[in-house]
């Protein structure tokens, strides 16, 4: 299981939001780039990017940002938030970006999944967001009637390299992952399956490791990491070795 920071970007900034609210937001930094290169020295080997005024809008406004963190580390970058098209995906693949995170397209365009993922083998994640188990779109200010472990089944046989799944209550709160929820989706979906949402201390951690033979590969880490709570290099440090693995041993 790996571990990934989070940059979320809104207006050029880096901030995060408390349960997806765009009113609601800390802003810990005017160089986005500059908390890339943080993260990576920390040991980080992927960070997990969300284009926040993008998932709003419908397309990508935040690039500039993406391209200067591109140009400030060497580590694997996916961005999710107003990818809804092919050419959206290509332009953003193109520019160096190592996987593409489809949101509200997923659910409602799903062969565009299945189309990007057979032209882009192994590039193209979902991101499910789920409220109460059904699965939220567009900056998750629309809640669907589709269960998350429903759209997810759908999805891995369209040919989708992963997914983040996202518990939206526990965002951004610092409460603890739901775990449960989310072991219960990774046993349902093919490929990585990375938690988000809720992470506050070591103890999600360990307790998402204790899951791992569920299927989840990968945790994201935002809020806890910028404000203390979460050590980022003893958290991978951990993951890498297997401590609080399985209860069993």
């Amino acid at each position: 299981m790996i571990v990934i920071p989070a940059i979320d970007l809104k207006g050029g900034k880096c901030v995060r939001l408390k349960q997806g609210r765009m009113e609601d937001e800390t802003v810990y930094g005017d160089n986005p780039a500059e908390a890339a290169v943080r993260w990576a020295e920390a040991g980080a080997t992927r960070i997990h990017l969300v284009d926040l005024d993008g998932a709003f809008s419908g397309k990508p406004e935040n690039m500039e940002a993406v391209k200067a963190i591109r140009a400030a580390v060497d580590v694997e970058l996916e961005l999710g938030g107003g990818i809804r098209d092919e050419a959206t995906a290509k332009a953003l693949l193109d520019e160096g970006l190592d996987y593409v995170i489809i949101g509200t397209a997923a659910l409602e365009e799903p062969e565009l999944v299945g189309r990007l993922s057979k032209k882009y083998p192994g590039k193209v994640l979902v991101g499910i967001d789920a409220r109460d188990g059904m699965v939220a779109v567009r900056g998750w200010a629309d809640v669907s009637a589709t269960p998350a472990t429903e759209l997810a089944a759908k999805l891995s046989d369209q040919g989708a390299a992963g997914f983040i799944f996202t518990d939206i209550e526990r965002d951004g709160m610092q409460t603890g992952v739901n775990v449960e929820a989310t072991a219960r989706f990774a046993r349902v979906a093919k490929g990585q399956v990375i938690a988000s949402g809720g992470v506050a201390d070591m103890g999600d951690i360990k307790t998402l490791l204790d899951h791992e033979a569920d299927g989840i590969t990968g945790v994201i880490t935002g809020r806890a990491i910028y404000e203390g709570t979460l050590d980022l290099v003893e958290a991978i440090a951990v993951c890498r070795s297997g401590a609080g693995r399985g209860r069993d041993g």
